[in-house]
Parts: C-alpha cells; structure tokens; sequence
C-alpha cells in the first residue's frame, strides 16, 4: 500500500515550472521511470517526496555480498559478516580488496559486475566482493533513492566487520560504485567514517534526486581519502559539477563519441563502466588538467597531457582537480600522448 500512495505521489507532482526554464539539477530533476522516459519534478516537490513519511526506505537490510577471488574467478562465494562464513572463502587479508556496488534495476550478476570482476583479477590477487542491493530498491527511482543511505551503512558495516575481525586493510581497499551505485559507496563511506575508506570511484554519480548542496546525501570528497568520479553524461543520468577530489570528464562528460544520438543517454551512461574496465586493464587514459569544471565541459583545457591517468591506482597520492580526457570512438577508448 505504501508503494502505491508513493507512486501516487508522485504522478501528482506536477510542476509548474515553464519547460524552458527547467535545468536539471539546478531547479529541480527530470527523474528517470523505469521504461526508460523521464518526468520532470520541481526540487520543492522532490524533497517533500524524499522526506515523506508515506514513502518506503526500501529493505535496507536486504543486501548480499558475493565474494570473487583468483580461485573462483566466475562463481561467486556469498559471504556474511561472521566468521564461519569468512573462514569458508577465500577470503585473504594480505591481499587488496575491491568492493562493486551496481545502480538502479541492476544486480550482482550484471555484466558491469562481471567486467570489473574480471579486469581486477586480471591484475593480480584481491578481495573483489560485489554487492547485491537489488532487493533494498524498489521498482520506482524515487523509493530507491530513499534505499541508498540504507544500503550504504550494510556495505560500511561489512567493510568495518572484515576489518576489525579478518584484518582486511583499509589502505588498500577501494569502493567502486555506478549511478546510484556510486552514492551507496559514499554511504558506505560515512558509516566507517574518518575517511579511512582508502578510495572511492564513482562512475557517473547519479544527478537525479541528489542536491549538489548537500554533500551529506550523496558521494561527497569527504568519504574517503581519495574520491575520484568519472562523469560521462552530465546534466542528463549523471552530474556536470565536480563530485571527486579527482573528477574526469571523457569528451567533456556530457556525450561520448560512438553513442549516436542516445536518447536518455543510456549509452553514455554506462560509458563510464567500459572506461573504467579499461582504465584498470590497461592504464591508457591520457587526461588534460583543467582550471575548472566548465572549462572541461567545453573542451577549452589546451592540448597538453598531463602526467595523470584516469583510473590509475596511484591517483590517490598526487591527484586533485578536474581533467579532460580525450577518448576514442570504439575500444581502445583511452588515448596517449
């Protein structure tokens, strides 16, 4: 019943606001359904929707974390937060270990996992636990959104429990989130607190519903030690403003070349994925540092490299700012000097 007079709230928040004067993300969002078109709401109407009593949290609590190794590569062992369960994996505290959140209407078994599963494990041995939060969401955007915080602190309260029971490093842990992913990494972030997450990487961070004002509801600089975002389709499914201490912008994070017309931008969307596959295989993302975030946007960097890669794992130690990233229609996507 509660779903039902959410989404009937929802229907019922119809804007005022002229068509021409909507910016999203600035007034308000155009928020995505889930057969792939968007509806307009007002910030106003949107924040009375998220801070609505009548609106559900989602199962927070249903959250479910699989856990990849070099000895099972492609079969994933579900491991919980006591420790018969982690004595039963392969589970190896002296290696790094790599958290993968998906977003919205995704789950665990989802090809983005799979690629980031495999590109990890092509480096080396690590912890690659990928997080399954399908059931926390619910089957519109807005009661997912109201999931994220929810389903964040279950992943920071996994990594505090592999911590300070199996003695999982902190410095060598990086949380890898897409869309809405992205912000349950952060959420993840908040709950162990500190910034002693080593990194996070959000790959296009989810705009819709999420203020740039309010760092606290959202992926925010001060989650980890290092945050760096790969923003792809800004001012569309994901954001135009900086969200990382290190924030690149392939093609200018709006559009990606090779995505055709893209209505809803789909394509550009997961584009940060398929980069960050890469970023991770081969480290070939040249950047172009920029003095700001509209100077990325619109391609007005200069030409020369700077010695930063996208995705590098020692971006952490040196990076800070907002880079362009030149890129390629078709893979290889990353481009050298």
């Amino acid at each position: 019943m509660r779903v039902l007079i959410a989404l009937a709230a929802l229907l019922v928040a119809v804007s005022a606001l002229p068509i021409e004067e909507r910016v999203s993300g600035e007034n308000g969002w155009f928020v995505p359904q889930k057969d792939g078109s968007f509806e307009w709401m007002d910030i106003q109407d949107a924040e009375e929707l998220l801070d609505s009593n009548t609106l559900i949290e989602g199962r927070a609590n249903d959250v479910s974390f699989y856990l990849y190794t070099k000895h099972n590569p492609t079969t994933g062992k579900e491991i919980r937060a006591d420790a018969s369960s982690i004595e039963d994996s392969h589970f190896d505290k002296n290696q790094g270990t790599r958290f993968v959140i998906h977003g919205w209407g995704g789950r665990y078994t989802d090809s983005m996992n799979v690629k980031i599963t495999r590109a990890w494990l092509s480096k080396g041995d690590y912890n690659v636990i990928v997080v399954n939060w399908d059931r926390a969401q619910s089957v519109d955007y807005i009661s997912s959104v109201r999931a994220v915080p929810g389903a964040g602190a279950k992943v920071g309260e996994m990594i505090e429990y592999l911590h300070e029971h199996h003695h999982m490093s902190l410095e060598s842990l990086e949380v890898i989130g897409h869309s809405l992913g992205a912000h349950v990494a952060g959420f993840a972030g908040k709950q162990v607190g500190g910034k002693r997450v080593h990194t996070i990487v959000g790959l296009d961070p989810a705009m819709p519903l999420f203020a740039y004002d309010k760092p606290d509801k959202r992926l925010s600089t001060e989650d980890a030690f290092y945050v760096e975002s790969i923003q792809t389709n800004g001012g569309e499914k994901g954001f135009l403003k900086p969200i990382g201490k290190g924030t690149f912008y392939p093609n200018g994070g709006r559009n990606q070349p090779g995505c055709g017309t893209d209505i809803g931008g789909t394509c550009a969307h997961g584009r940060s994925v398929t980069y960050y596959v890469e970023a991770v295989t081969e480290d070939n993302f040249g950047t172009i540092k920029c003095h700001d975030y509209q100077a990325a946007l619109a391609n007005e960097c200069g030409s020369t490299y700077s010695g930063v890669r996208m995705g590098a794992v020692t971006n952490a130690y040196m990076v800070e700012g907002v880079f362009y990233v030149p890129v390629n229609s078709q893979a290889p996507f990353g481009k050298i000097e």
